[in-house]
């Protein structure tokens, strides 16, 4: 299997003790072009507080599009404060040039229904279309989360009748235990807009996992992301795929540490 390596993108979760900037020359310096910038980091800003246009300088210094920003959150629990937030990210998303936002479910254990989680895609659709920002939709697998499944998650954009796509997260497919029958019922990967990539070795029980256990990729891999990754792609998927560990040992990884992580999992997608 060979993929393009121009497919490549770099969450920036992976670099939390780097600039922008620095962030941007690693990418480059690895031979790649995309990235996703996030609203979590320690600045507490998408830009670091710079100006959208001093981002957009940088990009195009470094030659880097960014593919999205990260994440819009609880989406399908709308509220003024809720809406305010979306739109205040996408003004971030339309002034830096980023193409799309990632918006993920709520995830603190309380249910919320397949109609009302319809209804808010509805309700944000206008104002992603108002800043000609693309909508990604996030299922999370973790077992309180509201939307855990892909195949729902497509169902529901379609029931609502919206132009998103889905993010489908090798972890959270790992973690939902539906998953694997998303796929068997045929899951259109046409309606896949990003797929993200972690690793992880450590083996407790499923449900028991946590951000903190994603790495980077490995031959001990227990969610299998090389093979779901090939499994895309005998289905015809040709979208971008994104690194994006999140454990805390990465705060402390030097940008040599990063350059080699990343060599080393394209290496493991690349046999």
């Amino acid at each position: 299997m060979a993929i393009d390596p121009t497919r490549f993108c770099i969450n920036r979760k992976i670099a939390p003790a780097l600039s922008i900037e620095a962030f941007f020359q690693l990418v480059q310096k690895l031979g790649l072009h995309k990235v996703e910038l996030r609203n979590d980091m320690k600045s507490g800003s998408v830009t670091d507080n710079m100006s959208h246009q001093q981002v957009r300088d940088l990009a195009e210094k470094y030659g880097i599009e960014i593919v999205t920003i990260n994440a819009l959150y609880p989406f399908n629990q709308i509220s003024a404060d809720l809406l305010a937030r979306a739109e205040s990210l996408l003004k971030d998303a339309s002034g830096i040039g980023a193409k799309a936002l990632v918006m993920c479910p709520l995830n603190d254990g309380s249910q919320i229904s397949a109609e009302d989680t319809a209804a808010a895609l509805r309700e944000l659709a206008p104002l992603f279309s108002r800043y000609g920002v693309n909508g990604l939709v996030e299922p999370l697998g973790f077992p309180v989360s509201s939307l855990r499944s892909a195949g729902q998650a497509i169902s529901l954009i379609q029931q609502a009748g919206v132009p998103f796509k889905i993010v489908l997260d090798t972890f959270h497919h790992h973690l939902f235990e539906g998953a694997e029958q998303d796929f068997a019922a045929g899951i259109d990967v046409s309606q896949i807009g990003l797929v993200h990539l972690s690793g992880v070795i450590d083996g407790r029980p499923v449900n028991e996992l946590t951000d903190e256990e994603r790495l980077m990729l490995s031959e001990d891999d227990l969610l299998k992301s090389a093979w779901q990754v090939q499994r895309l792609e005998a289905l015809g998927y040709q979208g971008v795929y994104a690194f994006e560990p999140f454990a805390s040992v990465m705060d402390s990884w030097s940008a040599a540490d990063i350059e080699r992580e990343i060599r080393q999992s394209i290496a493991l997608l690349q046999d």
